[in-house]
């Protein structure tokens, strides 16, 4: 089984691995959705600091955070990248959404000309809503409620990607798209996450939710509790169902 998934790794660390059944699947499509501050970036650093950790490549694209903010928010959460980005084990890319320029307003192509990017094995795409919101062509298409047209060439890029083995994790505020619009990449995934909020008290607990795991051979569970904690990082919390 370990051939067939990129594990998650800090066994040590926190519960995650075992609760998400060792890994993410190999050549694989996967969404993390949450709304704004639910935590969709923090997993989606715990899982690209864990890849790495197990000696995967990976590349993270950010269309929020500059490699100087990345590396202070994974120092903050102990997650210690630096190691990972001198040894070229992890590659850190900030999407620029440039419509104001010449030549902006693309975000999408230019992603899916950068050849770079795509080497990694895992690629970690943090927040694609923000992408596909900030591109004239797909925007164009949506306005003439063309959605699939729209998603239809990256999908295509996607699955291609997918089929040679390499994992695309994509995080999601649904909050930002119509349900036409997501549902195209929402029905092509393999793992699809929901990430839901509340605050109890002064604490804020989140809870995933796992709506599609595809391509495992171990039981994982439908619901985890997990919290953030300076220091530390993600950490699962005992409340969760499985």
């Amino acid at each position: 089984m370990a051939d067939k998934i990129y594990s998650l790794g800090l066994e040590d660390r926190d519960r995650l691995k075992e609760k998400i059944g060792g890994g993410i699947p190999k050549g694989s499509i996967m969404a993390i959705e949450a709304e704004y501050g639910g935590g969709k970036s923090v997993l989606s650093q715990r899982f690209a600091y864990g890849f790495c950790e197990e000696g995967y490549r990976v590349t993270y694209l950010s269309s929020e955070l500059r490699a100087s903010s990345f590396i202070d928010q994974m120092d903050s959460l102990n997650y210690n990248v630096e190691k990972h980005l001198l040894n070229e084990n992890l590659l850190f890319l900030h999407a620029y959404m440039e419509q104001r320029q010449e030549g902006g307003g693309k975000p999408l192509s230019k992603i899916m000309d950068a050849e770079l990017m795509w080497k990694a094995d895992v690629i970690i795409v943090d927040t694609f809503d923000a992408i596909l919101r900030n591109d004239k062509k797909f925007d164009h298409l949506v306005r003439e409620s063309d959605e699939r047209q729209g998603a239809l060439e990256i999908i295509s890029f996607f699955r291609d990607l997918a089929s040679a083995g390499k994992t695309i994790i994509l995080t999601i505020d649904p909050t930002t798209l119509n349900d036409e619009v997501l549902s195209p990449f929402r029905a092509i995934t393999d793992v699809h996450l929901k990430i839901n909020m509340e605050e109890i008290g002064n604490d804020i607990s989140r809870t995933i939710h796992v709506n599609r795991f595809s391509g495992m051979g171990q039981q994982v569970g439908d619901r985890i509790g997990f919290s953030v904690r300076p220091e530390i990082g993600v950490v699962v919390e005992s409340r969760s169902v499985t």
